[in-house]
């Protein structure tokens, strides 16, 4: 064995020392309480002596007025000369030195070994107990009683509502002689100056109940039914069964007792506050008035990680994680570049942007014309540059990094490691995740919705669309369709689908929350300006921009002008694009003798773009494409295809639509026979980053999380509603944790990770990545065990 700096044992007499000094100490503390016990028991005695004192001195001045009144009748005044001998006996009995210390004899404990400190307490809580009537106070009263001496013997407190055993005994024996007198007379005089009045009201006082609540009665086999199926909205989902269906089976089994429960759980005020036919609202508050009445408090789902942020902080925290960054000008680093910089701008809430860092040999492989970076700082200075140069004011956000790695077969980066260690915890408060889907297909770490408080995902990309243009592309795009719904279900909160081109995953809403770069508005009210003037704007005619792979929209051009090449002839059509598949699209082109104008690919902000009139865009691929509104943005014609992904962009009067080949060539004559219509200042608004944030922040709902730390709407009677869904997990919550648990064992599988496509060596980051983002090292940061 290697001695690794560690000293020697010590021997055997120190650690007999140090155990009999230990067990010394132990006997000083035990011995110690026994004595401050026996001086509280000493206490309590002379306490009791006292209050027996003063219950008889004021019995007596009760008594006094007997002898002395001439109304009271000879049997009455027969009575107190009867009793005042006894009274006698009771006060020598107790003022007598003996009598205390048999008490205290009576009290002590017998001598042990051990002083056993429970004996003691039992025997003064008997003590105390066997002096109470069962039939007087009752079981309830009785064992109210008990908790009631017990905490005040903990506490110790003197207690003044404790009689002494005489005065028990006296108040005992006047009901005996109230039970067998003779002489009605005798008790006539007590009753008339309500004197066992009095005492029984004493009596009843100690043991007077609190008042409680109303008992809730608990849930029947209907209630329990109903609330079960509402619960199984999502598994019902899965199955492909309507939401409709579950509502009207709910309602179904709460409408013939929804009178009797609402009568005996809510109260009038409760009733009132919710709506008249809401039977779903009903049965919330049925579930939570049972788990309020029974004491149930949920405090958190199942593998939660309880590390999420106290939103007591002035302002908030927003976590923009995405899959890509400049230069590579893809729309995945573009529009969170610009969301990023815009609710930034509000200055409301703090922005940190998560973006992918590449070694040097996978920046080669994506970013253009040979563009690499050797720090992350000179990259953030890039980007800093070129979000400044076209939103026009300095955004003030946090650019931070995390491990990627570039997969060549599918052309997109693939996160390597945790990434949500690289978001600090006290600004882990709302994430927002650009392709959750994609950037969650192996994440192994974190759930995001355990450290975060709230997390969006938006969706950018129709990977099923691309998926089926590949060998065995069905099958393929039918596992990744069930892996999305699965990655998207267990770490979102909310989903937003920028078009319904995409597939329906778990908690979506479909809704545009993109806007134009600043830029491309500039360059159309310019060009509306120099129409205004008289001067001609367009001087060219089409052209098509995007990034050189099949699924970018080349198969469908292709086709479009391979079939109606003699409709459209003399038609020219300039390409402009880089990127994998340009040689064989080019090679197609020429054989098939089509007329196209292959050229390199720029920004579309370039000023050699400006004078084209027509942009055309066959792609089917696209959720949204960028391009098409930078387009709409400058004032130009537009020619795309009726779908989904451009559903937003029909509202647009230069947005041309096709349904059919033939369509499509009668919408190019039409375009490049006429003149765009000027953009009215509502479409340029519609089309602007401002307008796409209000959206955003309204349809994620993240601008009631931003404004209110508890997560709730604050509508005037908010604060009188009873809180309904945090009374207890819903089994929408235990299917998402079951879920990502099965997918954090699944990913953590290296051989599982390669069966499904994952680059090798991607669960956690390589030691390159360590020494660019000054990290860790990899057997650090993640240790083998056992070797």
């Amino acid at each position: 064995m290697i001695n690794l700096g560690m000293e020697p044992r010590p021997p055997a007499s120190e650690k007999a020392e140090k155990a009999l000094s230990f067990i010394s100490r132990g006997w000083r503390e035990v011995r110690d309480s026994a004595g401050a016990d026996l001086q509280l028991m000493r206490a309590r005695a002379r306490s009791f002596k006292s209050l027996a004192d003063r219950e008889l001195e004021n019995f007596l001045n009760s008594a006094a007025p007997f002898s002395s009144s001439s109304e009271v009748s000879l049997p009455e005044l027969d009575f107190v000369k009867r009793i005042q001998p006894k009274i006698s006996e009771f006060r020598l009995a107790h003022s007598s030195p003996d009598f205390s210390r048999k008490v205290l004899e009576k009290w002590s404990p017998r001598p042990r070994i051990c002083i056993d400190l429970s004996a003691i307490r039992d025997a003064i809580v008997s003590e105390v107990d066997d002096s109470w009537e069962l039939s007087d106070l009752g079981r309830d009263g009785l064992r109210r009683r008990r908790r009631r001496v017990r905490l005040r013997e903990r506490e110790g407190e003197r207690e003044q509502g404790k009689e002494w055993e005489p005065i028990r005994m006296l108040k005992m024996r006047l009901k005996e002689f109230e039970k067998k007198s003779q002489s009605i007379e005798i008790f006539g005089g007590f009753k008339s100056i309500d004197f066992m009045e009095k005492m029984k009201l004493s009596l009843k006082s100690i043991n007077k109940e609190h008042e409680g609540t109303k008992d809730v009665p608990p849930l029947d086999v209907t209630e329990l039914l109903a609330y079960l199926v509402r619960q199984s909205g999502p598994l019902f989902d899965q199955l492909g069964l309507k939401r409709d269906i579950c509502d009207k089976i709910v309602e179904t089994l709460c409408s013939r007792r929804r009178d009797q429960l609402m009568s005996h759980s809510l109260s009038a005020q409760d009733m009132s506050l919710l709506g008249n036919d809401n039977i779903h609202d009903e049965l919330d508050c049925r579930i939570a008035s049972v788990l309020q009445s029974t004491g149930h408090n949920y405090e958190g789902g199942f593998w939660a990680d309880f590390v999420k942020r106290d939103t007591d902080d002035s302002k908030r925290h927003v976590a923009i994680v995405t899959t890509a960054s400049l230069p590579w000008m893809t729309g995945t680093a573009v529009n969170p570049l610009f969301r990023a910089a815009y609710l930034a701008k509000s200055a409301k809430q703090n922005v940190t942007l998560l973006v992918p860092w590449l070694c040097k040999s996978d920046q080669e492989l994506v970013y253009p014309n040979s563009l690499t970076f050797s720090s992350p700082e000179e990259q953030e200075t890039y980007i800093r540059n070129w979000v400044e140069e076209r939103v026009g004011f300095k955004a003030d956000f946090k650019i931070s990094f995390y491990p990627g790695k570039f997969a060549k077969e599918r052309r997109s980066i693939i996160p390597a490691g945790d990434t949500t260690q690289f978001i600090s915890p006290h600004e882990a408060d709302i994430a927002i995740l650009e392709e959750p889907e994609h950037l969650n297909w192996y994440h192994h770490g974190i759930r995001w919705t355990d450290k975060f408080n709230h997390v969006i995902g938006v969706v950018h990309t129709n990977y099923l669309e691309y998926i089926k243009r590949e060998k065995f592309g069905a099958f393929q795009a039918f596992l990744v369709k069930h892996i999305n719904n699965w990655v998207t279900r267990a770490y979102c909160h909310k989903v937003l689908r920028l078009s319904s081109a995409t597939q329906d995953l778990p908690k979506s809403v479909i809704c545009n929350v993109h806007g134009v770069n600043p830029k491309f508005l500039k360059i159309g009210e310019k060009i509306a300006a120099e129409r205004e003037g008289g001067q001609q704007a367009f001087s060219k005619g089409a052209y098509f921009l995007g990034k050189m792979v099949w699924a970018k929209g080349y198969s469908e051009l292709i086709d479009l002008l391979a079939k109606h090449k003699n409709d459209l002839k003399g038609f020219k059509l300039d390409v402009y694009g880089n990127g994998e598949d340009s040689q064989e699209i080019q090679s197609t082109a020429r054989k098939l003798e089509l007329n196209l104008n292959f050229l390199r690919g720029r920004d579309h902000a370039d000023d050699s773009l400006h004078g084209y009139k027509v942009f055309v865009n066959p792609s089917v691929s696209d959720v949204l494409c960028t391009a098409t509104a930078e387009a709409l943005a400058m004032g130009k014609f537009v020619i795309c295809a009726d779908h989904p992904s451009n559903e937003f962009f029909r509202a647009f009067p230069n947005c041309l639509t096709y349904k059919t080949s033939e369509d499509f060539v009668a919408r190019m004559e039409e375009a490049l026979s006429n003149e765009p219509q000027p953009l009215t200042p509502e479409q340029r608004y519609t089309l602007s980053w401002e307008a796409a944030t209000q959206r955003f922040l309204e349809t994620s709902e993240l601008e009631k999380v931003l404004f209110n730390n508890n997560g709730e709407s604050t509508t005037q009677n908010n604060t009188r509603k009873m809180k309904k869904s945090a009374s207890m997990p819903g089994l929408s919550d235990v299917l998402d944790g079951g879920l990502a648990f099965a997918h954090y064992c699944l990913t953590g599988n290296e051989f599982l990770r390669l069966c499904t496509g994952a680059i090798p060596g991607t669960r956690d980051y390589n030691k390159q990545h360590s020494l660019d983002l000054h990290l860790l090292p990899p057997q650090v940061q993640n240790p083998v065990y056992g070797w």
